[in-house]
Protein backbone atom coordinates (compact mmCIF):
# COMPACT_ATOMS: atom_id res chain seq x y z
CA UNK A 1 0.00 0.00 0.00
CA UNK A 2 1.86 3.08 -1.17
CA UNK A 3 1.50 6.04 0.62
CA UNK A 4 1.15 9.68 -0.32
CA UNK A 5 1.44 12.98 1.83
CA UNK A 6 3.52 13.46 4.84
CA UNK A 7 4.27 9.95 7.29
CA UNK A 8 3.56 10.65 10.61
CA UNK A 9 5.92 11.95 13.43
CA UNK A 10 5.82 8.03 14.82
CA UNK A 11 7.44 6.83 11.38
CA UNK A 12 9.69 9.72 10.74
CA UNK A 13 11.52 8.96 14.20
CA UNK A 14 11.60 5.17 13.63
CA UNK A 15 13.01 6.31 10.41
CA UNK A 16 15.79 8.25 11.80
CA UNK A 17 16.46 6.44 14.23
CA UNK A 18 16.85 3.19 12.31
CA UNK A 19 19.10 4.67 9.46
CA UNK A 20 21.59 6.50 12.53
CA UNK A 21 21.72 3.42 14.21
CA UNK A 22 22.86 1.34 11.11
CA UNK A 23 24.95 4.29 10.18
CA UNK A 24 26.68 4.61 13.86
CA UNK A 25 27.02 0.82 13.67
CA UNK A 26 28.73 1.13 10.74
CA UNK A 27 31.46 3.81 11.82
CA UNK A 28 32.07 1.59 14.41
CA UNK A 29 32.36 -1.88 13.14
CA UNK A 30 34.64 -0.11 10.02
CA UNK A 31 36.83 2.41 12.11
CA UNK A 32 37.09 1.41 15.39
CA UNK A 33 36.16 -2.37 16.16
CA UNK A 34 38.76 -3.47 13.85
CA UNK A 35 41.91 -1.09 14.25
CA UNK A 36 41.43 -1.59 18.50
CA UNK A 37 41.32 -5.34 17.83
CA UNK A 38 43.85 -5.79 15.59
CA UNK A 39 46.19 -3.71 17.87
CA UNK A 40 45.21 -5.89 20.78
CA UNK A 41 45.17 -9.36 20.23
CA UNK A 42 46.52 -11.85 18.16
CA UNK A 43 45.97 -12.72 14.53
CA UNK A 44 43.97 -15.82 15.24
CA UNK A 45 41.79 -14.53 18.09
CA UNK A 46 40.96 -11.13 15.49
CA UNK A 47 40.22 -13.35 13.21
CA UNK A 48 37.99 -15.71 15.09
CA UNK A 49 36.12 -12.13 16.60
CA UNK A 50 35.72 -11.03 13.43
CA UNK A 51 33.98 -14.37 11.75
CA UNK A 52 31.52 -14.21 14.85
CA UNK A 53 30.63 -10.66 14.67
CA UNK A 54 30.62 -9.73 10.63
CA UNK A 55 27.36 -12.04 10.16
CA UNK A 56 25.53 -10.37 12.65
CA UNK A 57 26.91 -6.91 12.19
CA UNK A 58 26.00 -7.79 8.06
CA UNK A 59 22.57 -8.87 8.73
CA UNK A 60 21.54 -5.83 11.19
CA UNK A 61 22.57 -3.68 8.12
CA UNK A 62 20.87 -6.10 5.67
CA UNK A 63 18.16 -5.69 8.17
CA UNK A 64 18.09 -1.48 8.60
CA UNK A 65 18.63 -1.55 4.73
CA UNK A 66 15.09 -3.10 4.27
CA UNK A 67 13.11 -1.40 6.91
CA UNK A 68 14.69 2.24 5.33
CA UNK A 69 13.87 1.45 2.24
CA UNK A 70 10.81 0.03 3.20
CA UNK A 71 9.36 3.01 4.81
CA UNK A 72 10.86 5.08 2.10
CA UNK A 73 9.06 3.51 -0.24
CA UNK A 74 5.79 3.54 1.18
CA UNK A 75 5.97 7.75 1.49
CA UNK A 76 7.61 8.72 -1.92
CA UNK A 77 5.37 6.73 -4.69
CA UNK A 78 7.78 6.34 -7.66
CA UNK A 79 5.52 8.54 -9.78
CA UNK A 80 5.84 10.94 -7.43
CA UNK A 81 9.87 11.20 -6.93
CA UNK A 82 11.99 14.83 -7.26
CA UNK A 83 15.37 13.65 -8.56
CA UNK A 84 16.91 14.01 -5.14
CA UNK A 85 13.92 11.57 -3.91
CA UNK A 86 15.02 9.03 -6.67
CA UNK A 87 18.87 9.22 -5.70
CA UNK A 88 17.64 8.72 -1.59
CA UNK A 89 16.39 5.88 -3.10
CA UNK A 90 18.20 4.45 -5.10
CA UNK A 91 20.73 4.69 -2.40
CA UNK A 92 18.68 2.73 -0.28
CA UNK A 93 18.26 0.20 -2.65
CA UNK A 94 22.16 -0.14 -3.60
CA UNK A 95 22.85 -0.61 0.39
CA UNK A 96 20.21 -3.17 0.24
CA UNK A 97 21.87 -4.78 -1.73
CA UNK A 98 25.48 -4.87 -0.77
CA UNK A 99 24.38 -5.67 1.92
CA UNK A 100 22.87 -9.27 1.26
CA UNK A 101 25.78 -9.98 -1.21
CA UNK A 102 27.82 -9.19 2.21
CA UNK A 103 25.99 -11.12 4.58
CA UNK A 104 24.79 -14.02 2.18
CA UNK A 105 27.72 -15.07 0.23
CA UNK A 106 30.74 -12.24 1.05
CA UNK A 107 31.45 -13.07 4.93
CA UNK A 108 30.89 -16.76 5.05
CA UNK A 109 33.49 -17.43 2.21
CA UNK A 110 35.90 -14.87 3.70
CA UNK A 111 35.57 -16.75 6.74
CA UNK A 112 35.75 -20.50 5.40
CA UNK A 113 39.16 -19.19 3.97
CA UNK A 114 40.56 -17.82 6.69
CA UNK A 115 39.61 -20.87 8.82
CA UNK A 116 41.65 -22.89 6.32
CA UNK A 117 44.54 -20.49 6.38
CA UNK A 118 44.85 -20.26 9.94
CA UNK A 119 44.79 -24.47 10.16
CA UNK A 120 48.21 -24.13 7.38
CA UNK A 121 49.47 -20.97 9.94
CA UNK A 122 49.03 -22.79 13.34
CA UNK A 123 50.81 -26.01 11.72
CA UNK A 124 54.08 -23.31 11.35
CA UNK A 125 53.54 -22.00 14.61
CA UNK A 126 51.94 -18.65 13.57
CA UNK A 127 49.02 -16.25 14.44
CA UNK A 128 49.52 -15.88 17.77
CA UNK A 129 51.08 -12.58 17.23
CA UNK A 130 49.43 -9.50 17.87
CA UNK A 131 50.02 -6.59 14.79
CA UNK A 132 51.41 -7.78 11.54
CA UNK A 133 55.08 -6.55 12.41
CA UNK A 134 56.07 -9.82 13.83
CA UNK A 135 57.15 -12.72 12.04
CA UNK A 136 56.81 -11.04 8.52
CA UNK A 137 59.13 -13.16 7.28
CA UNK A 138 57.85 -16.29 8.23
CA UNK A 139 54.68 -15.32 6.54
CA UNK A 140 56.42 -14.49 3.46
CA UNK A 141 58.32 -17.56 3.48
CA UNK A 142 55.29 -19.68 3.75
CA UNK A 143 54.11 -18.04 0.95
CA UNK A 144 56.83 -19.00 -0.86
CA UNK A 145 56.82 -22.34 0.38
CA UNK A 146 53.49 -23.68 0.16
CA UNK A 147 51.15 -22.66 -3.22
CA UNK A 148 47.90 -23.47 -0.98
CA UNK A 149 48.39 -21.40 1.78
CA UNK A 150 49.27 -18.68 -0.94
CA UNK A 151 46.35 -19.32 -3.30
CA UNK A 152 44.42 -19.15 0.07
CA UNK A 153 45.65 -16.15 1.06
CA UNK A 154 44.77 -14.54 -2.34
CA UNK A 155 41.16 -15.80 -2.32
CA UNK A 156 40.86 -14.30 0.48
CA UNK A 157 42.10 -11.07 0.12
CA UNK A 158 40.02 -10.97 -3.08
CA UNK A 159 36.88 -12.01 -0.55
CA UNK A 160 37.92 -9.65 1.61
CA UNK A 161 38.21 -6.44 -0.50
CA UNK A 162 35.14 -7.41 -2.10
CA UNK A 163 33.35 -7.61 1.19
CA UNK A 164 35.14 -4.28 2.58
CA UNK A 165 34.53 -2.26 -1.07
CA UNK A 166 30.75 -3.43 -0.06
CA UNK A 167 30.73 -2.21 3.22
CA UNK A 168 32.31 1.33 2.65
CA UNK A 169 29.45 1.92 -0.39
CA UNK A 170 26.87 0.83 2.23
CA UNK A 171 28.66 2.97 4.59
CA UNK A 172 28.48 6.36 2.23
CA UNK A 173 24.64 5.24 1.07
CA UNK A 174 23.40 5.71 4.74
CA UNK A 175 25.61 8.71 5.02
CA UNK A 176 24.65 10.82 2.40
CA UNK A 177 21.09 9.40 3.11
CA UNK A 178 21.51 10.35 6.61
CA UNK A 179 22.96 14.02 5.53
CA UNK A 180 20.17 14.59 2.95
CA UNK A 181 17.84 13.43 5.92
CA UNK A 182 19.27 15.85 8.05
CA UNK A 183 19.03 18.79 5.81
CA UNK A 184 15.27 18.03 5.70
CA UNK A 185 14.92 18.66 9.06
CA UNK A 186 12.46 22.34 9.90
CA UNK A 187 14.84 22.42 13.27
CA UNK A 188 16.85 20.88 15.62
Amino acid sequence: MVTEGDPSALVRVLHLMILSFSWGMQLWMTFIAGFVLFRGVSRHTFGLVQSKLFPFYFYSVLGCAFLNLSIYAVYHPRELLSPSESLQISLFFICLILAAINAQWLSQSTTKTMLKMQAIEREHSLGDEVGRKEKQEAYKMLREKDPKYKALRHKFFRYHGLSSLCNLTCLVCNGVNLAYTGLQLAGL
